[in-house]
């Protein structure tokens, strides 16, 4: 199944799962952790046939039958046994008539619901895994028996099984990135933005060893993290130690969840002792050989004295205020970040962007951080990031294994100008734009070679895109794909949106709607071209071949302090007052030509217009309907 199928599969499981939602009295809140469990269930299902088909291959036959599977020989290949009554087959294939059928739970008491089987199934999968134990939802019995069926049909969609549990567990974070914007829970704790918690790990570039995430929400860094390590060709339950610490239990939950889906393990606590302003959970300060986190940004009111006593505090201890709290904790994840991590550790994490540049104890606790040499990377990033908030942010990264030739410097890239508009709240960074940025790093690091095997991966996919398309008039772009190929690109873009117009005009009525899905699927597969094609000739136009240079207005590397300047012209931490800003060192971009063809943007500006209107036109209409409901 290709990337579009992939996409499509995604939207229609959630239209039709929000579908129901919208026509039951249930919040998003209330709805989402059993429609997560759902999916999960449905991962473990898939994931059970897979693994039993392999088992009963070497099964041995006694008396001419076939010995049946058992428990054990799904722990000896690390996955989750699941008996009957918890295998979604069963669950889907129940009468509507659940309590004639006299079936009674793991305590023995009789079910009479759809709901109280669906719970059993969750409390017999949670008996399989010490993991799961407490974790999956139970509230199933809140569902008519009809919704809760209907959700089951939904789920059991065939495609599930041809795609594998890769892709469940991509479909799982497609529908918690939805919950997420839903529910809009706070501070951003609940759902970190895929592109962010990436492009945190591409730097980090995790191997092995321990990994802590002390504000770890919904799992996203300890997912990145594996799919990472696997795809380097190793194994991420076997090459990493993944711990977590999440005051809130329902994110802690759904944590653990989202690692299961993905066939990950690890230690996750919860609640009071999991709060990191006043516990290491693990005892694990020093002992890390990786740090990442998305903390919550800003919070005040926290107790100076417990805090202090809690320790990994290397810089000392912020400010406090008269009523003995401090009034802003963002120096105090800062300063935890650095404590955790042993002699080669790094760490990279989400940090409010007024960070950078804080004044009082803050910048006395930056000064010494600098100094360490340990600061690494600092990226700021743009508005709209978040499903939450519209904030900017920045990404800090530290490294104690640095090498001796940047051991002195630190690497900002100021990146709230670069990124891909999703819709008008939303932007994020692509695939290639996150490979563009780590291209950045690596050749201030001394890595050309990664440099180098990127651009070749540009140069495969272009030409493998190009040859499924069978346009002959994009095989130029191949010639010079770094260069002219984008223009090669708009040229033919722009030619077939003309032809496909009239191809349109000219069908005949009942096959215009057949004619125009053809060339809307021709037209999408070279945007996708020209979009990649785009951010090669981006990469390429500032790097060349590959060695490094500052960029006006995106990156410059500047050295931590005045001694430790090689010439006069160079930049200081020092020189700057300790701020760790990157706009205050890269400067501004010159002005040039953004490439936008101004025909086609107002085309799309006054698409969006149309869509606010409609959009405009459906609220009024339900405010006007609720007040007749009312008696207004």
């Amino acid at each position: 199944m290709d990337n579009r199928s992939i996409k499509k599969l995604e939207s229609d499981l959630w239209e039709s799962a929000d579908l129901l939602r919208a026509g039951s009295k249930l919040t998003s809140n209330q709805y989402c952790m059993p429609v997560l469990g759902l999916l999960f269930l449905r991962y473990a299902y898939s994931r059970f046939k897979m693994v039993e088909e392999e088992i009963l291959k070497t099964r041995p036959v006694r008396n001419g039958r076939q010995m049946p599977v058992e428990a054990s020989d799904f722990v000896a290949k690390s996955a989750l046994y699941l008996p009957k009554e918890a295998q979604f087959s069963y669950l889907v294939n129940l009468p509507s008539n659940v309590s004639s059928m006299g079936l009674v739970n793991v305590d023995g008491q009789p079910m009479a619901s759809l709901g109280e089987v669906v719970n059993n199934a969750m409390n017999l999968v949670e008996q399989q895994s010490e993991q799961l134990t407490g974790v999956l939802p139970k509230s199933y019995t809140d569902f008519s028996d009809e919704l809760l069926g209907e959700l089951l049909r939904i789920f059991n969609n065939n495609a599930l099984d041809e795609v594998g549990g890769d892709v469940i567990g991509r479909i799982y974070e497609y529908f918690l990135n939805k919950f997420a914007k839903n529910i809009a829970s706070d501070d951003g704790v609940f759902f970190t933005p895929k592109s962010l918690v990436k492009m945190i790990v591409n730097i980090l570039e995790p191997k092995q060893g321990v990994l802590l995430d002390p504000a770890c929400g919904s799992g996203g860094m300890f997912v990145q993290t594996g799919d990472f390590v696997n795809e380097a060709g190793l194994q991420a339950n076997s090459s990493m130690t993944f711990y977590g610490q999440e005051k809130v239990k329902y994110n802690a939950q759904l944590c653990l969840m989202n690692m299961a889906v993905h066939g990950l393990t690890g230690v996750i606590k919860s609640g009071d002792e999991a709060n990191s302003f006043y516990h290491d959970a693990h005892n694990l300060e020093g002992q890390c050989n990786y740090v990442m986190a998305n903390p919550p940004f800003n919070v005040d009111k926290v107790k100076a004295e417990s805090a202090t006593n809690a320790g990994r505090l290397p810089f000392g201890v912020p400010k406090e205020n008269k009523k003995k709290e401090i009034g802003n904790a963002n120096y105090l994840w800062i300063s935890y970040f650095y404590a955790y991590l042993n002699e080669t550790g790094r760490a990279g994490f989400v940090m409010a962007s007024s960070a950078t540049d804080s004044q009082g104890s803050d910048k006395d606790i930056r000064e010494k951080l600098v100094k360490t040499g340990h600061v690494d990377v600092m990226i700021s990033v743009g508005n709209n990031f978040f499903y939450t908030k519209s904030l900017p942010c920045s990404l800090w990264f530290y490294d104690k294994g640095k090498s001796d030739a940047i051991k002195d410097k630190v690497l900002f890239i100021d990146a709230r100008n670069y990124y891909t508009v999703v819709d008008r709240t939303l932007n994020e960074w692509s695939e290639w734009q996150l490979k563009n940025l780590n291209a950045i790093v690596w050749l201030y690091r001394g890595e050309p070679e990664k440099y180098q095997a990127l651009l070749e991966e540009y140069k495969t996919t272009i030409a493998t895109l190009v040859s499924e398309t069978g346009e002959a008039g994009l095989n130029d772009v191949n010639d010079d794909v770094f260069g002219e190929g984008i223009e090669v690109v708009k040229k033919q873009l722009k030619a077939l949106k003309e032809n496909s117009k009239k191809a349109v005009e000219a069908a005949d009525r009942k096959d215009k709607k057949r004619v125009q899905t053809e060339w809307d699927e021709k037209i999408a597969d070279i945007t996708e071209i020209a979009k990649i094609v785009k951010e090669a000739h981006w990469l390429y136009s500032k790097f060349g071949d590959g060695e490094y240079q500052d960029i006006p207005g995106l990156c410059k590397i500047a050295y931590t302090t005045s001694d430790k300047k090689a010439d006069e012209n160079d930049i200081s931490i020092e020189d700057k007052g300790w701020s760790l800003t990157p706009g205050a060192y890269v400067g501004v971009a010159p002005v040039e030509d953004d490439g936008v063809d101004f025909e086609e943007r107002m085309a799309e500006i006054h698409q969006e217009l149309l869509s606010l209107q409609a959009e405009s036109n459906e609220l009024m209409d339900a405010i006007s309907q609720n007040m007749k409901e009312m008696g207004l």
